[in-house]
């Protein structure tokens, strides 16, 4: 594989020559991709920023935290700003969860809220009181999918009350009156939740 022919592809600006190439780094260690991947994130196409910060996440190194945060925070693009929500989970939870609660509340898009709660309502480490957080702050957006997310987590933490009683409580009450929601598919997520 040669790197200087991949580098000079991913600049070239032509999506037809770029992408083959970001995307031939899926087996490329992370050392050698990740120079790439930053060079892939500083373009124009926003296919290609997307696949970078895909490739940013399940190709983790330091260099590669600050410009997803970038992303995360000033990409023009929704589905760029998403997909490194979703890669910042990759490096760490514990840093990403500030920055992706502040992505929440600032960013008012569906599909960037939807993949914040994907990234964080089943890791393993994530805490009940902060996904209960997060729910509330779903279930007051305009959007149903983002409504269905909110109260899909909460039926997580009914399921999973052992863990934190008062928690569970907390997200049960918030799913009862969400039988009666006008959006259907709530409704369906709140019955599924409070059956756990």
């Amino acid at each position: 594989m040669d790197f200087e022919d991949l580098r000079e592809a991913i600049a070239s600006d032509n999506p037809g020559r770029s992408r083959p190439a970001l995307a031939s780094l899926v087996d490329v260690p992370a050392e050698q991709a990740e120079p790439l991947l930053l060079l892939g994130l500083r373009q124009n196409d926003m296919l290609l920023r997307q696949l970078s910060c895909s490739g940013l996440g399940h190709k983790p190194t330091a260099a590669g935290w600050d410009p997803l945060v970038q992303a995360l925070q000033q990409d023009p693009e929704v589905a760029v700003r998403a997909e490194a929500a979703n890669a910042l989970v990759s490096h760490s939870l514990e840093r990403a969860w500030p920055l992706l609660l502040e992505a929440f509340v600032r960013d008012d898009q569906w599909l960037l809220r939807c993949s914040v709660l994907s990234a964080v309502a089943e890791h393993p480490a994530m805490a009940a009181a902060d996904l209960l957080q997060l729910a509330r702050l779903a279930l007051a957006d305009g959007d149903g999918t983002v409504r269905v997310g909110g109260s899909e987590v909460l039926g997580r933490l009914v399921r999973e009350g052992a863990a934190d009683p008062e928690v569970a409580a907390q997200a049960r009450a918030l799913l009862a009156p969400l039988q009666h929601d006008p959006d259907h598919r709530v409704v369906a997520a709140a019955l599924n939740g409070l059956q756990g």
